[in-house]
């Protein structure tokens, strides 16, 4: 596993240019001003690939699946199961019945604490999480915690906003059941050191969720080598369509769990005395899925595969160099999480103005950033600020996005100083 560093080189051959002429989102302008879109850490804009693939298939190729004997049922299915393929691959997972289609992120989440927990926890034993957990990280724990009396432990994390290693392994003990933890931070951009944290975890005979929605849009990820139990991650932020997602599990681990939801599509067989259910995976892919929405997903992740993870992580890498450079030098400028080992995230605050305010003009100069508490008010309780500015960098952004954010951040403290 590579983690993105701030002291490497763009590749020649990687033609940004070429990248932004695929979304045709980019080529658009807002209240008059070129778009630049700095707000992909809550959601990724969507290349034409996987636009022509939803329309495709919602006007050439649609039915339901696996139920139909007809050909463009089998058709569809063929497609929707190599979507999952896909998946296993992206994730270098042992094999297909270790992916299981879910809404997103957070549904694999309470998939977990709701079947694995229930089923193996009992009161006084411990699920450990981070201090820089997103809410969806943290609320399934506390809900299954009250419902079986069980401790929710939190590791600290330092001033940087670097998980504090020696305080996560104090943390861990002969109770502790679950350690779930970001890969990478949506507020502060840190990469977790989550490969020696499993390790760690697993000594104490802990199993571990990784929560990689940020992670997968830009770091290669490899389930095997990070040894990992649970890995979750969301389709809508990495360039493909909303409401599907992707939990990996361990395939032992997933023949053990109960249904998570029952009704169609899960079901071997119903009577009224009595119903057994489908084998792994699609035990726990009740009803009808979102069919057009994890082809789109498959085509998102070929496309991220074609690109390359190296290349896409090495791009952003001097993205957020040159943009941690330009924001340091503005005095006004309080960056929050500067972690030595970081995503393209730059959370900051800027002295004397709310982040609300800085992004209502920011919005004026054709500038999308997100504020607030980003699921995340614990880390904004940590660092002392209500909320910040947070830009997000991908694959299609360019050193003049950036330049173009210094220079919005100018004209806020113009309006705001006269």
């Amino acid at each position: 596993m590579k983690d993105a560093s701030v002291n490497a080189a763009t590749p020649a051959a990687f033609d940004v240019e070429r990248i932004r002429d695929e979304f045709p989102v980019l080529n658009t302008t807002m209240r008059g001003k070129p778009l630049v879109y700095l707000d992909s850490a809550v959601s990724a804009q969507k290349p034409r690939r996987v636009i022509e693939t939803l329309r495709n298939f919602y006007e050439k190729e649609y039915a339901n699946i696996h139920r139909g004997v007809y050909e463009l049922s089998e058709r569809a299915t063929a497609r929707y199961e190599a979507a999952r393929e896909t998946a296993r691959r992206f994730l270098n997972a042992a094999s297909t019945r270790e992916i299981v289609f879910v809404r997103g992120t957070t549904e694999a989440i309470n998939l977990v604490a709701a079947t694995h927990g229930r089923a193996n926890l009992e009161k006084g034993d411990e699920i450990l999480i981070s201090a820089m957990e997103h809410h969806s990280n943290i609320v399934p724990w506390q809900l299954l915690c009250e419902e079986r009396g069980l401790a929710l432990r939190v590791a600290p994390i330092d001033d940087r906003g670097e998980l504090i290693v020696e305080e996560f392994e104090k943390c861990l003990s002969p109770r502790t059941r679950i350690v779930a933890l970001v890969h990478v931070s949506n507020a502060l951009g840190t990469i977790n050191p989550v490969r020696e944290l499993t390790r760690q975890a697993h000594r104490c005979g802990a199993v571990v969720l990784l929560d990689g929605a940020q992670a997968a849009p830009h770091l290669p990820i490899d389930v095997r080598d990070l040894d990992c139990d649970f890995y979750a991650f969301s389709s809508h932020k990495v360039f493909g369509p909303t409401g599907v997602g992707v939990l990996y599990a361990r395939e032992s681990l997933l023949e053990a769990l109960p249904p998570y939801q029952s009704g169609g599509e899960m079901i071997e067989s119903v009577s009224f005395e009595k119903s057994t259910y489908r084998d792994i995976p699609e035990r726990f892919e009740a009803g009808t899925p979102n069919i057009a929405g994890t082809i789109g997903l498959g085509a998102a992740l070929d496309w991220m595969t074609e690109l390359g993870h190296d290349a896409i992580a090495t791009h952003e890498a001097e993205l957020l160099a040159h943009a941690t450079a330009a924001l340091e030098a503005i005095p006004e400028v309080r960056l929050i999480g500067t972690a030595r080992h970081k995503a393209g995230v730059l959370s900051f605050v800027l002295e004397g103005v709310h982040p609300h305010d800085a992004g209502t003009i920011l919005d004026h100069e054709g500038i999308a950033v997100r504020v607030g508490h980003h699921c995340a008010q614990p880390v904004m309780e940590r660092f002392g600020v209500p909320a910040t500015i947070r830009a997000s960098l991908s694959v299609y952004n360019t050193r003049e996005d950036v330049d173009a954010l210094v220079a919005g951040i100018a004209q806020v403290l113009r309006v705001f100083r006269g």
